[in-house]
């Protein structure tokens, strides 16, 4: 007895679907093309064509006429399996092409995935506040160890033990040092603009332009300029070095070094550490006179002061304990957004997603690091009329 699905069902297709049912069991002939081109045969359609089978008796495939296929052709033939399974009806494989047998294989060896649904409660205020809690001072201690373990592989640094690629530092070098030139020149030339329109909308009402250079050099000067770099330096190159040390992570290359006997704390983390240190404290003074430059091109350009008076009265004002708090705090913005950085990117999980939050979560942690840094500064310089 035969059944069959011919090409006049199909239009516009060359497949064809024809089962022979015999006394050992039965055959299933597949011809022509199964792509995706092709209109899909629905489960009425194929339970119509298989119920010609018995239970117990074999299903055999015959796919000597079969021509191009695709996925179509396996998730077809998955389904007949399935069928043929809950009406216990043995499958014998041997028919079909290498590829699809080895295919059919897999999928009956991997089940398929269950939605797990996570039961989501509200939170009470007293709990949520306990849990954020918790989950900061975990942050914290984790920071805590981080800085010690920094600290150790300076110190191996210092005697002679730390092992790292002497080429990795000087690249590390320019990558946040002379190639974020481009921006720091910009935000610093805007924001020293900014600042003396600032100023110069108070001060002109009392005739004072003259002071617009005071306000903008002690504005870069002891802030502006640390802050917008480690700001920038913490979008920039803090989120590099997350992504990096995490997709490390994900590749199992930090497991492969640790395996090979190198420390990777003093191998990835120390030499990144180090040029960030290094190269924060002089963007920080090109910040300063570029921005210094900026509120000049406001000074002289829009307000009657000549060069000579913006420069005679930037001497007045800005002096070289001003230059040292600003520098002090450009290096302590510098190890805040190093630290960040490489903390992230060594706590990353094992998934492409941990790297995006993980360069997230080091640009959130060291601009936060950095704003709490320059208030406890400023608080101290004040009091100490420094």
């Amino acid at each position: 007895m035969t059944s069959s699905l011919e090409r006049g069902e199909f239009a516009g297709t060359d497949r064809k679907l024809e089962i022979e049912a015999h006394d050992t069991g039965a055959t299933l002939r597949l011809s022509g093309d199964w792509t995706i081109d092709s209109r899909q045969i629905t489960d009425t359609e194929l339970q119509r064509v298989l119920q010609e089978l018995r239970p117990s008796a074999p299903l055999h495939f015959d796919t000597r006429d079969l021509n191009r296929w695709d996925s179509t052709l396996l998730a077809f033939l998955n389904k007949i399996v399935a069928f043929c399974g809950d009406r216990h009806i043995p499958v014998e494989l041997e028919g079909l092409p290498a590829g699809v047998e080895t295919l059919l294989q897999l999928l009956s060896a991997v089940p398929e995935r269950q939605e797990v649904r996570r039961i989501v409660r509200d939170q009470g205020f007293l709990e949520s506040i306990g849990i954020r809690t918790i989950a900061v001072w975990r942050q914290a201690v984790s920071l805590l160890g981080f800085i010690g373990e920094a600290t150790l592989s300076l110190h191996r640094l210092f005697t002679g033990r730390a092992r790292f690629r002497r080429v990795d530092f000087w690249q590390f070098v320019e990558e946040c040092g002379a190639r974020a030139l481009p921006i720091v020149t910009l935000i610093s030339l805007l924001v020293g603009m900014i600042l003396a329109f600032v100023g110069a909308h108070q001060l002109a009402m009392f005739g004072a332009e003259i002071y617009i250079a005071g306000a903008v050099g002690i504005g870069m000067v002891r802030e502006m300029g640390a802050m917008m770099t480690g700001i920038i330096l913490a979008g920039r190159t803090g989120a590099a070095y997350a992504a990096q040390l995490g997709s490390m992570q994900v590749n199992q290359e930090i497991d492969a070094l640790t395996t090979m006997g190198f420390n990777a704390l003093d191998f990835l983390v120390l030499p990144r550490m180090l040029a960030l240190v290094l190269m924060t404290p002089i963007l920080c003074i090109y910040a300063d006179v570029v921005g210094i430059l900026g509120g000049a091109l406001v000074g002289v350009g829009m307000y009657e002061i000549s060069a000579q008076e913006f420069l005679n009265e930037l001497q007045k004002f800005v002096h070289f304990d001003d230059i040292a708090v600003g520098l002090v705090k450009g290096g302590i913005f510098g190890i805040l957004v190093a630290l960040s950085g490489c903390l992230r990117g060594m706590e990353c999980g094992r998934s492409s997603s941990a790297v995006g939050l993980a360069a997230t979560s080091a640009v959130v942690t060291a601009i936060v690091l950095i704003v709490v840094a320059d208030t406890i500064i400023t608080v101290v310089t004040t009091i100490l009329k420094f």
